[in-house]
């Protein structure tokens, strides 16, 4: 049976005692919190799912929207939930603002969580990454696409009215979520129309990642990559920029944003993120 917790208003204030911290949460306007089991990857997570303003109107009713799937779901609509101190991404917020503005059209956010701070690298490293510590001794991440094609797009796909295909879908991601999502769209060509990658970790086993984008010929139709400067991985997104140009993507396709002095967190994330949308999601 489908149940899910139901946040709902302008803002969800409440005290984090559970978490020993004096923050407040930050979740903003209808999120659904469903909780998902997965039989490719062990371990309780939750997808978070951010509906815009006006899916439940008796008007929209048969209205489909674009669906926005992103990695690391704990970290981007509410402190509380966040695996790290740096805070969250504030999608809820940035998105129901651009919608409200016109800048992007309505869409879905689907925040698909991670099995927690120690599974997160096995989950999300396809190759071995030996500069992690400690070292992840076996990573699954070459199931993350049978785990997100095959069990939480479906999922989706039965429960909400969003676009069916590749249509409107995108699927993003930082670090090593950012990481993930390349190695998923580049295993499964023609399942995302979009694809929105923050400071990608490519690097582990001597740049595999990058060695496998070199022979792909199909890629989503617009790839967005952001990175700051500041313990960044600069040079390498400045390497997979290379390699899409020479895959034929142009500027209509391909938008890549170097934020002077930004580093690797949240905070930054959060402050390139309406560049992102505007370029994947742009009003039509």
């Amino acid at each position: 049976m489908f149940v899910a917790l139901r946040l709902m208003g302008l803002v969800f204030v409440a005290a984090c005692g559970l978490f020993g911290q004096s923050r407040h949460c930050t979740a903003t306007g209808d999120i659904e919190t469903v909780p998902f089991k997965s039989a490719v990857f062990t371990g309780p997570r939750s997808l978070r799912v951010l509906l815009p303003d006006g899916y439940r109107l008796p008007e929209n009713r048969d209205h489909h929207y674009p669906v926005l799937y992103m990695n690391d779901g704990q970290n981007l609509f509410d402190v509380c939930t966040s695996l790290y101190q740096s805070g969250e991404w504030q999608v809820d917020e940035i998105v129901r603002e651009l919608i409200a503005s016109r800048k992007i059209q309505p869409i879905l956010v689907v925040g698909i969580d991670n099995g927690g701070r120690r599974l997160r690298p096995q989950e999300y490293l396809p190759y071995f990454d030996d500069t992690l510590r400690p070292v992840e001794p076996e990573p699954r991440g070459a199931l993350y696409p049978r785990f997100l094609l095959d069990e939480v797009v479906p999922f989706v796909e039965n429960h909400y009215r969003v676009l069916p295909g590749a249509q409107g879908r995108v699927l993003g991601g930082s670090s090593y979520g950012a990481g993930i999502a390349l190695f998923t769209v580049m295993q499964r060509p023609a399942s995302f129309e979009g694809l929105l990658l923050e400071s990608p970790s490519i690097y582990a086993d001597n740049y595999h990642l990058l060695r496998d984008a070199e022979s792909v010929l199909a890629w989503p139709l617009r790839v967005y990559i952001g990175t700051g400067t500041i313990q960044e991985p600069l040079e390498d997104v400045r390497k997979l920029e290379a390699v899409l140009r020479k895959a034929g993507l142009r500027d209509d396709r391909l938008r890549v944003v170097v934020q002077e002095g930004a580093a690797h967190s949240e905070k930054w994330w959060a402050q390139r993120f309406p560049i992102a949308l505007q370029f994947l999601f742009s009003q039509k």
